[in-house]
């Protein structure tokens, strides 16, 4: 029979109270930025934050991960090894990494897991095994990979946890590989201060003819991933960490979006108990019914889970649609109404596409029944056009109120015990405590034994059920006290302090229990570091698209064979020649590939609104397209 696998659903954080609410909602584990060197640059915490955030979360069996997944540079690096030790000394389960440099740092002092973020771009097999066999714990890997992808990469390196994302932002080049940001604004996304290039509008044009063939449209502004349908799809497949992305989102969608993903996977294990088990413990409940559509979204898909296919892009805007509540029915003066089922509230924000194919929205004054009355009637909009909810003014504001408990499950049984001490004749309570993780306590206290004139077994379970203050409920509550002299009477403040003493030692019990991860020692290589690069290496050089930008790094690559070790564009005073590489394809987007529509070839370019034209490159052999830099 094959062991159950633990399954964690990684959550974020913004910072200690998003942290800690994404615990409350249900998560498995919470990744948050550091002070320095993280993705999101504007996402910091300082350590005695992080060091809080781990307290809360132990005691819960919920692991926390910092992401340190930026590339340093030479004058960095004793700061960040610093900032590492702190970090260790806070607690933090591990670290999310894209520099190498972090694995040369292990030694007596510094021993705290390296898990390898989507950064490194993380899409292949061998690159998978060259990363276990280097001494990381657990990889990040790609968005744009296949249900089948993840599934030959589990199968060909077994002992790797794989995480994977399954909601939120997504990004259109592999991540670690856009160049765009720091080419044309200065502002480098490996070091986590991205433009959002990918955001922008933009011309398309005929290469040839100069034809304008799209204008003013978001043609790399991806849908956002919802992967909730195919969540047991990717557990089979072998993902074992489900990561839900938005470190720079605020503490409504963490809550909203972490619950929904907490209920969706709990059907599952509760189905296949099995197959699959929850890697924390404790059971959220809820004061609200999450929907992630209600928060912030740019419409879903589960991009490339299940192989290539069209909307992946929405073309009108990259800010948040939300959720689809109907179409417009009538326009009357001052205020129109809404066909569907959806019902409306004072406050609520709702937009639509005008006929340009452009984004308008607008805020709701009043409503009666379907009936919409705007502060000011919006221009554009139009009988049977879609309408959309992008901020629902009654579930923002339950979220902004506690919406979760979150308790771990005892079982407690209190047993009369008759013992002899020297001759004499006396009693005990011996009371055991079984949490949920399996961690047993008992305790045994003297007591002198008193006849009850009363039944008291009701009264005595009320006093131990009082745990509101904890973070235990109890499950089950077992009583022994009575002996043939009738029931024992143990008076309600005594039944509370033996509580509390036994609270306090099973939580000090289960914190010395509590297993950390522990740092992988690098083993002999059975992958050359040549095939993990395969694409980033040309004649036994290593391009700038490793992203190597210290001398650690290079040094690091330099000892596993790779002796030529181009700098990162960041420290470089060379061009970038691709600014992106991208599974999605405009051409297949839009109806104009060669291979799957059997379209004429067309060579195609970018504009931006302030002029600048970007070649796009089209690979079909490998389906790939590539974002040149631009014509000056």
């Amino acid at each position: 029979m094959h062991p159950i696998a633990k399954i964690e659903l990684l959550a974020p954080a913004k910072d200690l109270t998003t942290g800690i609410e994404a615990i409350l909602h249900g998560a498995d584990a919470v990744y948050i930025g550091a002070p320095r060197f993280g993705a999101r640059a504007s996402a910091g915490n300082s350590v005695e934050d992080i060091r809080r955030l781990v307290a809360f979360a132990h005691p819960y069996g919920v692991r926390i991960y910092v992401t340190l997944n930026t590339i340093l540079y030479d004058d960095e690096l004793e700061e960040a090894r610093s900032l590492v030790l702190q970090l260790q000394e806070a607690g933090v389960d591990a670290l999310i990494v894209q520099d190498m440099a972090l694995l040369t740092w292990q030694d007596e002092r510094i021993h705290i897991p390296l898990h390898a973020s989507t950064q490194m771009d993380n899409r292949t097999a061998e690159k998978v095994r060259w990363l276990w066999e280097q001494g990381f714990s657990q990889a990040v890997l790609a968005r744009e990979l296949t249900l089948q992808e993840i599934a030959d990469i589990h199968r060909q390196v077994p002992q790797m946890p794989l995480e994977v994302f399954v909601h939120g932002a997504t990004c259109v080049c592999y991540n670690g590989q856009c160049y765009a940001s720091q080419y044309c604004y200065g502002r480098s996304a490996n070091r986590g201060e991205c433009a959002q290039f990918c955001r922008l509008p933009f011309d398309l044009l005929d290469a040839d003819t100069g034809a304008t063939l799209r204008q003013g449209q978001h043609l790399l502004s991806l849908h956002d991933m919802n992967r909730a349908d195919e969540l047991e799809a990717l557990l089979d497949a072998g993902a074992r960490s489900l990561k839900i992305e938005g470190r720079l989102k605020d503490v409504s969608y963490v809550k909203n979006v972490t619950a929904y993903y907490r209920q969706r996977l709990d059907e599952i294990i509760r189905r296949r108990p099995q197959d699959y088990a929850r890697s924390s413990y404790g059971r959220s409940e809820l004061l609200f019914s999450p929907n992630p559509s209600r928060s912030f979204n740019r419409g879903f898909s589960s991009y490339f889970l299940s192989g290539r296919t069209v909307n992946m892009v929405q073309l009108a805007t990259p800010k948040s649609i939300g959720e689809h509540v109907g179409h417009v029915k009538e326009l009357r003066r001052g205020c129109f109404t809404v066909s569907g089922l959806a019902s409306f509230n004072n406050g609520d924000g709702l937009c639509f596409l005008d006929d340009h194919g452009r984004l308008q929205g607008f805020r709701v004054n009043r409503v009666e029944g379907n009936v919409i009355y705007p502060l000011e009637m919006p221009r554009g909009l139009r009988q049977r056009m879609p309408l959309f909810r992008n901020y629902n003014q009654v579930f923002e504001q339950a979220l902004s109120r506690p919406t979760a408990t979150r308790r771990l499950s005892t079982t407690w049984s209190l047993t009369l015990q008759k013992q002899t001490d020297d001759g004499a004749e006396g009693y005990s309570v011996l009371i055991e405590v079984t949490a949920e993780d399996g961690t047993m306590l008992s305790r045994s206290f003297p007591y002198d034994f008193q006849p009850a004139r009363t039944p008291q077994q009701d009264a005595q379970r009320r006093q131990i059920e009082r745990l509101g203050d904890t973070i235990y409920q109890a499950s089950a509550i077992n009583l022994h006290l009575s002996t043939s002299e009738g029931n024992c009477f143990i008076p309600a403040s005594q039944l509370a302090a033996w509580r509390r003493e036994m609270v306090e030692r099973l939580s000090t019990l289960r914190l010395q229990n509590y297993q950390q991860e522990v740092r992988r020692d690098a083993l002999p290589s059975t992958v050359s570091t040549e095939d993990a690069f395969a694409d980033k290496l040309t004649d036994g050089v290593l391009s700038y698209q490793a992203n190597v930008a210290n001398k650690d790094a290079r040094a690091f690559y330099q000892d596993r064979g790779i002796h030529k070790v181009d700098v990162a564009l960041e420290v470089s005073t060379s061009d970038a020649p691709t600014l992106m590489t991208t599974r999605y394809c405009i051409r297949y987007e839009l109806g104009m590939c060669p291979v799957h529509h059997h379209a004429k070839p067309v060579r195609l370019q970018l504009r931006a609104s302030d002029g600048r034209i970007f070649p796009l490159e089209f690979d079909c052999k490998r389906c790939l397209m590539r974002v040149r830099a631009y014509i000056k």
